[in-house]
């Protein structure tokens, strides 16, 4: 999204951005989804899936002509919603806004450059958008950085729940948008179910790792455009350092790979480490894990078998099931 507006800009395109302010009852997106598009009505992102695109596509025309940022809302009480099928009972706050060449009014190439930076840096950073169009700029996630008390308080409240949120404060009504550090998914084992997962998980925003010491395994053939890692996995897990934003799963079914690696995740900020196998296959890991000095609390951490309950039963069916496990550990539904 980012890149795709930076792009039109560096062709000579005018941009606006989209972005979800607020919602109420039944909205298809949530706060902090964004549609750029150029002055050809070119567009990426969403704001609604689809229901009142048209309506904003054309409002960001109008803002790339004039310059002017606005607020425009839709609901069942607005006819402009309902010809465009916003859901029953919904109502949803949309911010457009050019993006600028240069430091100024709005959002501009600098600071989504930034933005862009940042996570390549791996940095947690909010947005601070102003809703009356005035300069954005960007708050690392720590404390007092903002100098606001109140915005540095919200910033670590949104960061936290990784939720877009508006918020009054002393100069004004703030949109905040987490951008927390990249997602990660380290796979211990390049079997037959890593490659649907691998995929899957990208597809979702993970950034994949493949960890496999044997190299027929372990090939670009069979994980085409994936970072693999040929070596003993315990080694690899200690040099990727997974943190909170990671998750790892064990799928080689073989305890010489798999518990060393997961003796490594457990003593990690992985926010989910799961592995394949059996109930009873199991019960014993977790006596070997035992043994290795792996304590009950950290052993409580650990999900297997690994999955979601659903019946799955080939390769993409259970790893439709582990990716849905980490997405609910994610987002606190687990």
């Amino acid at each position: 999204m980012v890149h795709q507006a930076l792009a039109w800009r560096d062709a000579g395109r005018k941009v606006a951005l989209a972005t979800v302010a607020r919602t109420w009852g039944s909205s298809p997106r949530p706060a902090g989804s964004k549609l750029a598009v150029n002055d050809a009505a070119e567009f990426v992102g969403s704001v609604s899936g689809g229901c009142i695109e048209g309506a904003v596509i054309q409002e960001a025309l109008e803002v790339m002509a004039t310059g002017a940022s606005r607020v425009l809302e839709f609901g069942v009480s607005d006819e402009t919603a309902w010809e465009v099928g916003l859901a029953c009972g919904g109502k949803v706050e949309v911010f457009v806004e050019a993006v600028a060449p240069e430091v100024g009014r709005g959002i501009t190439r600098g600071v989504l450059e930034e933005l862009i930076e940042a996570r390549h840096g791996k940095r947690p950073v909010v947005l601070v958008t102003p809703l009356d169009g005035s300069a954005h700029r960007l708050v690392p996630v720590a404390p007092g950085e903002s100098g606001d008390p109140v915005l540095a308080d919200a910033v670590a409240q949104v960061a936290r729940r990784d939720q877009a949120e508006v918020v009054d404060a002393a100069g004004g009504v703030f949109l905040l948008e987490p951008h927390p550090a990249p997602l990660r998914l380290l796979i211990v084992g390049a079997v037959h179910v890593a490659q649907p997962l691998a995929q899957m998980a990208a597809l979702a925003g993970f950034a994949v790792t493949i960890v496999d010491p044997r190299r027929a395994f372990a090939t670009a053939a069979r994980f085409p455009g994936q970072a693999l890692v040929v070596g003993w996995p315990d080694v690899a897990i200690a040099e990727l350092l997974p943190d909170a934003r990671t998750a790892v799963v064990t799928l080689t079914h073989d305890p010489k790979l798999d518990d060393p690696a997961l003796v490594a995740a457990l003593g990690s900020e992985a926010f989910y480490v799961g592995c394949l196998g059996s109930k009873k296959t199991h019960g014993a890991r977790r006596v070997r894990l035992g043994e290795h000095g792996v304590g009950e609390a950290a052993l409580d951490r650990l999900h297997g078998p690994v999955g979601l309950r659903i019946g799955a039963r080939t390769p993409p069916e259970i790893a439709v099931s582990i990716l849905a496990e980490i997405v609910a550990s994610l987002r606190g539904a687990g």
